[in-house]
């Protein structure tokens, strides 16, 4: 008698597998990273002696700096969430960060402790699902004009070779296409639908190389995105644009106050370079290699800044890199537990959509100037 599989429980497995399988591809990148490649870059006992002769002061500031980073990206959330309050941005932000430093493809499973938590507080599905679509932007777009910006100023010092002149342009092309996308996008309904049809098609097809159903309906999600999208920016756009902005450039400054504390010497190193080698980190950290792109970012920023310094140097970059990262990399992992832990426990903080619509604040204006745009669509 032939014995029924259930197609549930074999594609349960398959899913495992590809897990571990991820697991393993990530520490091998991060092994052959950490043992193999960064040691040709610098000598670890030069590099841990150098962290050793940090004060407490010093890393103590770091400490303060690194913590006020991680504050800043709660700002990014409650201007792009009406009604998001500054502890409810705190918990889910550290609780989601924690996991997708972790965790293999921890990126997607941090999105789904995310909506558990902004559902649990009455926070309906369209609107963490704008929200998430236009901080990624507003992200993306910093991260495409820092380096331009930085590649500007090194213009400006003279220190611009052929090969950053390239790249300067093609990052202006890139920019100025993705801003043009996103405002015609905003500015007709029809077009909206037609890009979103064009995308569909292309994500479908990349879906079912996967062997997923197509999900369909691309123009009409991309029309409901774009007049829940005027509604948002209409009210929210500045600030949003500046929290964004203090997020990265705080972030920034993590590094560079990292490297002047293990004395690497603004002529050793000039803020303007150690911006050029942060910004274009930033755009290679976007590929999920490993959790938290650990292994990638360090040997990304190791690369572009010791080149051309000798081995003491270098040795000092390294450590402050990894000073750096166990400040923006480790640092949100406890502070992540504790968050989740407040989630679980905290009770009160529950409501509904109907109890969360009463908060005080603009942000019943916001969701019913939103609801209006998509009623005049």
């Amino acid at each position: 008698m032939t014995e029924l599989v259930d197609p549930q429980d074999s594609k349960s497995k398959v899913a495992v597998w590809k897990r571990i399988l991820q697991a393993a591809i990530s520490l091998a990148i991060v092994v052959g990273i950490f043992a193999g490649v960064m040691p040709l870059i610098a000598d670890y006992g030069d590099v841990f002696d150098t962290i050793k002769e940090m004060t407490g002061l010093e890393g103590g500031s770091l400490v303060l700096i690194g913590l006020w980073n991680l504050a800043t990206y709660w700002f990014v959330l409650t201007a792009a969430l009406p009604g998001l309050r500054l502890r409810e941005a705190a918990v889910v932000n550290q609780a989601s960060t924690a996991v997708s430093n972790t965790m293999p493809a921890g990126g997607v499973i941090g999105v789904g402790v995310s909506i558990t938590m902004l559902t649990s507080w009455g926070f309906t599905i369209g609107s963490i699902g704008r929200s998430a679509v236009v901080t990624g932007i507003w992200n993306n777009f910093v991260k495409l004009g820092m380096p331009v910006l930085a590649l500007s100023l090194l213009a400006l010092e003279g220190e611009i070779t052929p090969a950053r002149l390239l790249s300067a342009a093609v990052g202006i092309a890139v920019l100025v296409g993705a801003v043009v996308v996103f405002a015609m996008l905003l500015r007709s309904d029809r077009l909206a639908r037609t890009l979103g049809r064009g995308l569909g098609r292309f994500v479908d097809w990349a879906r079912r190389l996967l062997r997923k159903e197509a999900v369909g309906g691309w123009g009409e999600r991309a029309s409901t995105f774009r007049t829940e999208t005027i509604g948002l920016l209409r009210h929210r756009w500045i600030w949003l644009t500046v929290a964004t902005l203090v997020s990265h450039i705080s972030l920034y400054l993590v590094l560079l106050v990292a490297l002047r504390h293990v004395g690497v010497s603004q002529d050793e190193l000039s803020w303007i370079a150690v911006l050029a080698a942060f910004a274009f980190v930033r755009l290679i950290s976007a590929l999920p290699l490993t959790p938290g792109g650990v292994g990638v970012v360090e040997l990304g920023y190791a690369a572009v800044m010791t080149l051309g310094l000798d081995d003491l140097t270098s040795a000092k970059v390294v450590a402050a890199i990894l000073v750096f990262r166990a400040v923006t990399y480790l640092l949100p992992i406890p502070l992540g537990l504790i968050s989740y832990g407040t989630w679980r426990g905290n009770k009160s903080w529950k409501m509904t959509e109907e109890e969360r619509a009463l908060i005080s604040g603009d942000a019943y204006e916001v969701e019913r100037d939103i609801a209006s745009s998509s009623t005049e669509a």
